[in-house]
């Protein structure tokens, strides 16, 4: 990720057991095929020698082959006896375009079969590598929790504080999730009665793709660090085990080793705004905008970009931030063709959140890598018309995010469904656990209303005019006996979504199921018995007092 400059080589070492000639594949792909030079080009070099085969530029995720080369182990001797040394192996940025690499894989054989889908690939690589004659660990917690952004370091921080022993499990190297320095979106929404907990996580209100996000970092990684809650950064959630209706194990990939571990536990919160586990367990979930007769979400003022006559696939974008700078002195930036369409003229030299992307055709889980290659595409293909103007020589990216930051995808479905009429009627729920006062906020694509740009979005509002509230039916699963749900997968319409979304409303969402984790324990009933036997219980630990009934 060099924003246009090559970056460090990556190197390993491997050791070759005898010289000879070998055939290297690379799988990697030309993540923007067309009629230009393919942007993630890279080459592979054994012992400082290019091999010659520039990688990256076949369409499609797959393995690109070297040909024939010929290559000599570094050898020392001892004696008359030759001992053969590690050869080091490195990859050479070309462009500082988004080059990726999955494995290289060396071989005297010049037609090995080699797998492609995700799937083969990991029980290839956990043989190939001896992963899979390891036994799996696996450890028991009171309470499992997928997902470190803003919801599941306050679902973790308020289970801990009941004395619980808590896993969290986090796919990235840091915690925050679109609040982190990877992403850098500042936390909106009120902290309600989660205060306590949401002051040490949450962020400042500095502008979109901030610096200071690093600032936020360390304070959220420190108070994570002086918790008993077992972190598990870098760990991906890959599965889980079911007996009945519930959970009882979730395996979870370590990035760095490819080992897997396994956590078991009572309890399971699914804080990984995607609804992962729920997905897997087999719970009902929505995605994308329901029909405006479903839950009359229909509004005069905004027709049917607040919920159409005929459900859709339609969900709000992905946004991946960026900004520049003014320079010391003038700079060049390289010629982007593969990204002149997308970009379609404009010259912009800073980002916000409405560089969003979304589209019918794309899932914003499955299709994730071609909806963030598309926002790069934008990014890079702005600048680099900005750059043609005289008045921008001094300008450089200082910033683009290589994660996206995601808004919307799967929605479990629990025992309530929070829709646009809650933010309505401000009904005070008997099991109200969070509270609210943004406006409900659903964004669309701009190129609904004929923009030529398809990047961008639009926000529509609703202004609630004061406090609403969400019961705890919606922060479980009606299907899985034992699965809490908090943050933007958790039980709701399209439109119920649009107003809570925000990271300090789904912290609160954590926090209440972290409480309700610790009473699932102490009582030994599920979540949706804790809703019916025990909500005054969780409602004093959230912070409600004198409660209706």
């Amino acid at each position: 990720h060099g924003m246009g400059e090559p970056v460090k080589n990556a190197e390993t070492q491997i050791k070759l057991e005898e010289d000879g000639d070998y055939y290297v594949f690379v799988r990697t792909m030309n993540w923007r095929p067309g009629n230009w030079e393919a942007p993630g080009r890279f080459k592979v070099l054994f012992d400082g020698k290019d091999i010659g085969t520039t990688f990256g530029t076949q369409t499609g995720w797959g393995w690109q082959s070297s040909g024939k080369v010929t290559l000599k182990a570094p050898t020392k001797t001892r004696g008359k006896k030759v001992l053969r040394s590690y050869s080091k192996v490195e990859i050479k940025d070309l462009t500082g375009f988004e080059g990726r690499v999955d494995a290289i894989y060396i071989s005297k054989d010049p037609n090995p079969v080699l797998p492609n889908t995700p799937k083969e690939l990991f029980g290839w690589k956990d043989e190939m590598t001896g992963r899979s004659k390891l036994e799996v660990k696996s450890d028991e917690y009171d309470v499992v929790i997928v997902g470190g952004g803003i919801t599941g370091c306050g679902a973790a921080l308020a289970a801990e504080s009941q004395g619980l022993k808590v896993a969290l499990i986090q796919d990235r190297p840091i915690y925050g999730g679109n609040a982190s320095e990877e992403i850098r979106v500042h936390t909106l929404g009120i902290h309600g009665k989660g205060g306590d907990i949401l002051k040490k996580i949450d962020t400042a209100h500095w502008p979109n793709g901030s610096s200071y996000a690093k600032r936020d970092q360390v304070k959220r990684e420190a108070v994570l660090r002086a918790s008993s809650v077992r972190l598990f950064h870098n760990h991906l959630a890959i599965g889980l085990e079911k007996v009945g209706n519930e959970i009882v194990s979730v395996d979870a990939r370590e990035s760095y080793t490819g080992i897997i571990r396994r956590f078991k536990s009572k309890s399971f919160i699914d804080c990984s705004g995607d609804g992962c586990l729920g997905f897997w367990a087999g719970a009902e979930f929505k995605y994308g905008r329901e029909s405006n007769k479903d839950y009359d979400e229909k509004w005069d003022k905004y027709g049917d970009l607040w919920s159409p006559d005929k459900a859709d696939n339609k969900v709000m974008g992905t946004s991946v931030l960026w900004n520049s700078e003014v320079a010391d002195k003038p700079s060049s930036f390289p010629a982007v063709p593969w990204a002149e369409k997308v970009a379609a003229g404009s010259d912009n030299i800073q980002g916000e959140w409405f560089w969003e992307y979304s589209d019918d055709n794309l899932n914003q889980i499955d299709d994730a890598e071609q909806i963030r290659d598309h926002m790069f595409c934008a990014i890079y293909g702005n600048f680099a018309n900005a750059k043609k103007h005289p008045k921008n020589a001094r300008q450089a990216l200082k910033w683009v995010a290589y994660v996206g930051g995601r808004r919307e995808s799967r929605r479990i479905i629990g025992d309530y469904v929070f829709t646009m009429k809650d933010g309505k009627t401000k009904e005070m729920h008997h099991d109200t656990v969070v509270e609210e006062t943004r406006d409900f906020d659903t964004h669309y694509q701009r190129k609904e209303q004929g923009d030529k740009n398809d990047y961008l979005s639009k926000a529509a509002f609703y202004d609630t005019h004061g406090k609403y509230y969400l019961p705890f039916r919606s922060l479980y699963s009606k299907d899985i006996a034992n699965l809490i749900i908090a943050g933007r997968c958790f039980s709701c319409s399209h439109i119920g979504l649009t107003g809570p979304r925000v990271m300090n409303t789904c912290g609160q969402m954590g926090i209440a199921t972290g409480y309700a984790a610790a009473l699932i324990k102490k009582h030994g009933e599920n979540p949706r018995e804790i809703g019916k036997k025990h909500i005054k219980e969780l409602q004093g630990l959230i912070g409600y007092d004198n409660m209706p009934s």
